[in-house]
C-alpha cells in the first residue's frame, strides 16, 4: 500500500505533474493570486475571460493542485458551507441563503459546462449525492434533514428521501435503512480537474509560478503605488489587487494562524474491484455517496472501478500544522477500511492500494466567505468547511466581479464581505477539535446497537451537544 505521496488521484495521472517554472524575480502585475489551487485558479480563469488584457499572475507554495484540490474526495456538491441558520443570521435572513444555495445548484453545471468546453477529462458524472442511514438514530437524522430541508422551501427537485428499497436500488449499502437524494452533485477525479483547469486557465494567458511559496501578503508601502504586495524568496510581486486563496494553508501567513483551522480529513482507495463485486454493489449511477454517522463518511466509484473513501482520522494537527506530502498514520488507514468493508462486504477482500490526507480550511462559525477591498487591493475567498469543489467555482466568478468592479447577482449573495472571528489560541484549539471528534465517535458507537436504548439514546444526545457546541451543521 502507497502511503502519501500527495494522493492516488495524482499517481492515477502518472505521478506529481511536470513543474512550471518559479517566479524568475520581482514582478509587477494587475492581480496576484496567491494559491494554486481551486479557489486561485477558478478565479485567475474567470478573471481572464472578463479582462484579456489583466497580467495574472498565480503563485503557487508547491505544484497547481498540490493541496486539498487534489486529494479530495471528489464530490460536485452543492451542498452550503456552513449552517443555513448561522449563515442567515450573518446574512440578515433567509432569502439570502436561499439565494446562495441556488447559485451552488448552478454551479455544478458550471463546472460541468467548463469541464466540456476545455475539454477538461475529469470524469465528470452528473449522479447527484446520496446520504445513507444506516442505523435508526440516523434514520432519525436523515428523516429530520427532511423536514428541515422542506421548511426552507426546498422540493423534491432539490432533496428526495429514498425507502430501504429504493435506496439499496442505487447502491447497496449492507444496513441501509433510507437514503437522502439530492440531484445536484457530480463526481470528478479531482487532481484531473485541477491540472486541466491550470492549463485552462495559462491559454488565457494567466501565468503560473510553482515552488514559489509567499512569506508575506502586505497593503503596499509608501511610495509603492496602490496595490498591495506579495512578498517570496524570489521577489515581490506589486499589484492593484493580491487576492488570498490558500484555504487550509492560511494559517502559514504571518497574522493568520487563528484565521481557517487546517482541518484534516483521510482517504483510501481500493484496487478495481471484479465485475462480480460491481454487479452485488451497483451504483451504476456513479452518486456521491455519505452517511448520517457524526464522524461521517464520503466516497465515490472512481471511473476505473474502485471505492475511493475517506473521513476524518486524526482531525487536527497542535498549532494548526499540515501533513507532510498527504502521510497518514495505520490506525486512521485501519478505521477507513473497517468503514469500508462493513458498508461493502462485496470489496471485503479488495486490498487498499493507496492512503492519504489534505487539510481544508475551517472558520470558527463553519460559514464560508468571499472578501474584496478595492481601496486596500486585497481579497481573498475560503473557508469550505469540505464543500469546496464546487462552492470554490462560486467563489471564483465571484472574486473575478468583485475585481472588475461587476455588480451582479453573485457580488450580492450573503457570503459577500462575511467575517468569522479567528479560532482560540493554543492549547485550547487542540483539545477543543480532538475532545469534539471523541464525543463524535464515542455517540456513533453508542447508537449502533439499536437494541440498547439507553446507550442509543444517550448517544444521540451526546452527538447534539456536539453539533451545539461546534457549530457543525448536520
Amino acid at each position: 500500500m502507497r502511503n502519501g505521496e500527495v494522493s492516488y488521484w495524482w499517481r492515477a495521472l502518472g505521478g506529481f505533474p511536470a513543474r512550471r517554472p518559479s517566479l524568475p524575480g520581482p514582478a509587477e502585475a494587475d492581480v496576484c493570486i496567491v494559491g494554486g489551487g481551486y479557489t486561485g485558479l477558478w478565479t485567475a480563469y474567470y478573471l481572464a475571460g472578463l479582462r484579456p488584457g489583466l497580467r495574472i499572475v498565480v503563485l503557487e507554495a508547491a505544484f497547481a493542485g498540490y493541496g486539498a484540490s487534489g486529494r479530495n474526495g471528489g464530490w460536485v456538491t452543492a451542498e452550503l458551507p456552513g449552517s443555513r441558520a448561522r449563515n442567515a443570521r450573518a446574512a440578515g435572513g433567509a432569502s439570502g441563503v436561499r439565494d446562495l444555495e441556488s447559485a451552488l445548484r448552478a454551479t455544478v453545471d458550471e463546472v460541468g459546462r467548463v469541464c466540456a468546453a476545455e475539454s477538461i477529462d475529469c470524469d465528470f458524472v452528473k449522479g447527484g449525492r446520496l446520504s445513507v442511514a444506516t442505523t435508526p438514530s440516523q434514520l432519525a437524522r436523515l428523516r429530520g434533514s427532511l423536514a428541515a430541508h422542506r421548511s426552507w422551501g426546498d422540493g423534491a427537485d432539490v432533496y428526495q428521501y429514498l425507502t430501504r428499497d429504493e435506496t439499496l436500488a442505487r447502491v447497496n449499502v449492507a444496513g441501509a435503512l433510507g437514503g437522502l437524494y439530492a440531484p445536484a452533485s457530480a463526481r470528478v477525479q479531482p487532481a484531473a480537474l485541477a491540472a486541466g483547469l491550470a492549463r485552462a486557465a495559462e491559454r488565457r494567458g494567466v501565468e503560473i509560478y510553482e515552488a514559489t511559496p509567499v512569506s508575506e501578503i502586505r497593503p503596499a508601502a509608501y511610495g509603492e503605488g496602490p496595490g498591495a504586495v506579495a512578498c517570496t524568496k524570489f521577489g515581490d510581486v506589486r499589484a492593484r489587487s493580491v487576492l488570498r486563496c490558500t484555504e487550509g494553508y492560511t494559517a502559514t501567513l504571518p497574522g493568520l494562524r487563528r484565521a481557517l483551522l487546517p482541518m484534516s480529513s483521510h482517504m483510501v482507495v481500493t484496487e478495481p474491484l471484479s465485475a462480480g463485486a460491481w454487479a452485488e454493489i451497483g451504483w451504476n449511477g456513479c452518486e456521491t455517496l455519505g452517511d448520517e454517522a457524526h464522524a461521517y463518511m464520503y466516497a465515490q466509484r472512481t471511473a476505473d472501478g474502485r471505492i475511493a473513501l475517506g473521513g476524518r482520522g486524526v482531525p487536527y494537527r497542535f498549532g494548526s500544522a499540515v501533513d507532510h506530502l498527504g502521510q497518514t498514520d495505520a490506525s486512521t488507514v485501519a478505521a477507513l477500511t473497517r468503514v469500508l468493508r462493513r458498508m461493502f462486504p462485496a470489496a471485503a477482500s479488495a486490498a487498499i492500494q493507496h492512503a492519504w490526507c489534505g487539510v481544508l480550511g475551517v472558520p470558527r462559525d463553519w460559514c464560508a466567505t468571499v472578501t474584496y477591498s478595492a481601496a486596500a487591493g486585497l481579497g481573498w475567498a475560503g473557508g469550505y468547511t469540505g464543500h469546496g469543489v464546487a462552492a470554490a467555482n462560486l467563489a471564483g466568478r465571484t472574486l473575478a466581479g468583485l475585481v472588475t468592479g461587476e455588480t451582479s447577482p453573485l457580488t450580492e449573495l450573503p457570503w459577500v464581505g462575511h467575517h468569522s472571528r479567528t479560532w482560540e489560541p493554543e492549547p485550547a484549539r487542540w483539545t477543543g477539535v480532538h475532545g469534539l471528534y471523541g464525543l463524535y465517535r464515542l455517540a456513533d458507537r453508542l447508537e449502533s446497537d439499536p437494541a440498547a436504548g439507553s446507550r442509543v439514546r444517550l448517544g444521540e444526545a451526546l452527538g447534539r451537544a456536539g453539533d451545539m457546541i461546534s457549530g457543525i451543521p448536520h
